[in-house]
């Protein structure tokens, strides 16, 4: 195997471990900023609300999701890169663009705090917040294996659709000024599910690729 090969292959693998980075930097931003938040409970406020405009933690928490958002679509291209079917390459695109929305999300559109005057940045929040790209990925992630990956997406995919309805129905009273038990708990559950299949989806390929090393060693 040539030089060239043999960084092309370790530039691949270190995209896919991209994956793993994004994976596990999202819920430590997400603990390590609610806990430095006085007052902040994560059974009823949402993960927004740590990066809202003149939220104490917006600080720290915009940068770091930043960086979420970056590993992602650096696994995006990972993703790409470690095979030529179609199903690996939509996948790839909606991995991308769940990290573009993100990036938006993050850098140029906050919620403002429970209580503040609502502006065009909330509604532009709420709309990028639906976030198509999540759910679809996992459904294309669905197509890639015919093994207990397929199935496992599959409840993963509930565990999107389910708890991000029930997140959504408490929107009403969010605007409204008034309590939102159970908001952050019901939005935790779809998001960390999220980040758990980004994490066995990139073990996983990462898996295969050293597979498939080991394989052409042993052919030479």
């Amino acid at each position: 195997m040539s030089i060239i090969n043999i960084r092309s292959n370790n530039f691949r693998n270190f995209l896919l471990l991209c994956g793993i980075f994004t994976s596990l930097l999202y819920p430590i931003t997400d603990i390590l900023a609610g806990n430095l938040y006085k007052g902040y409970s994560f059974n009823e406020q949402a993960v927004s609300e740590l990066f809202a405009i003149g939220a104490p933690t917006s600080r720290i928490v915009v940068p770091l999701l930043t960086l979420c958002s970056i590993f992602l679509l650096a696994f995006a291209i990972g993703v790409w890169l470690s095979s030529n079917k179609r199903s690996m390459h939509i996948l790839a695109v909606m991995l991308g663009g769940n990290a573009i929305n993100s990036l938006i999300l993050w850098n140029f559109f906050p919620m403002h705090m429970r209580g503040d005057q609502k502006t065009f940045t909330d509604i532009m929040h709420t709309i990028l917040a639906i976030n198509p790209f999540v759910l679809l990925s996992i459904i294309f992630g669905i197509f890639i294996y015919r093994n207990w990956f397929r199935f496992y997406s599959i409840i993963t995919v509930l565990l999107q659709v389910i708890p991000a309805i029930i997140a959504f129905s408490f929107v009403p009273l969010f605007i409204a000024n008034k309590p939102t038990p159970w908001l952050g708990f019901t939005e935790r559950i779809s998001q960390y599910g999220y980040q758990l299949w980004l994490l066995v989806l990139a073990i996983l390929l990462i898996q295969k690729q050293s597979d498939k090393k080991l394989h052409s060693k042993q052919v030479l």
